[in-house]
């Protein structure tokens, strides 16, 4: 039987200024790649150009993720047929971890193929370990919804959650509405739950702050357009 490719799961910048938490050892296995399933194939090629400088990109083959279609899906199984390692690159932190990837990670399973996770920035952990809340028991919520009622009703679901499960719940905004979450957790969350914001991660502007609403309310905070983690705890 011939032998499949290998598929590795390579982290990325959480910030541009971020490169020293890649790990210099990302540089042996792209060199050990055949192809690359990115999520933006621009931002893929400047990122390996960053941490290679030598780097021929136009010796590798690259195929876009998009939802990791029927047709990628295909094109993927075929490159490990032929034996040829692929790498997987999502736009920040870590491919499948609230990113794109995991479709194809999953066909690898299924093939039997060998899945390389490898060690670099996830927002979502560096958060909660900077937070000082509930690292035992979390969950990741993603997006929480765009209108204000809906939001407004989720909001209070999951700090009632948090209350009775001792949970942290992690959640994150884009970028350009995070100051009208802010704004609605300030109006929604009871004083003595604790909010934590961590702004920036592994840049330059980089902070991380946990206070209770209470405490929030007490002072002006701007985040707009920054990328940021929010994590929510109740006490019970």
């Amino acid at each position: 039987m011939d032998q499949k490719g290998i598929v590795y799961l390579i982290p990325s910048l959480l910030d541009e200024n971020g490169l020293e938490a890649i790990p210099s050892y990302i540089i042996t296995v792209v060199k050990d790649c055949k192809a690359f399933f990115v999520e933006n194939e621009r931002t893929a090629r400047r990122y390996l150009k960053q941490i290679w400088k030598e780097i021929i990109i136009d010796d590798y083959e690259w195929f876009a993720i998009h939802k990791a279609e029927e047709e990628v899906q295909n094109i993927f199984r075929g490159k490990l047929k032929e034996g040829k390692n692929i790498g997987i690159i999502s736009e920040a932190g870590c491919p499948g971890v609230a990113d794109p990837g995991q479709l194809l990670v999953a066909t690898a399973q299924e093939m039997n193929v060998e899945v390389k996770p490898l060690v670099g920035p996830s927002s979502i952990l560096l958060a909660l370990m900077a937070s000082g809340m509930n690292g035992q028991q979390f969950q990741f919520i993603g997006y929480l919804p765009i209108d204000n009622q809906p939001k407004v009703t989720r909001i209070k679901e999951l700090e009632a959650e948090s209350q009775k499960k001792n949970c942290t719940q992690i959640f994150i905004e884009t970028p350009y509405r995070n100051n009208q979450l802010i704004e609605t957790l300030l109006k929604t969350c009871k004083p003595s739950t604790r909010l934590c914001l961590a702004v920036d991660l592994t840049g330059k502007e980089e902070w991380v702050k946990t206070k209770t609403i209470a405490d929030w309310k007490k002072e002006k905070t701007d985040i707009h357009k920054r990328p940021a983690i929010f994590l929510l705890h109740a006490p019970q």
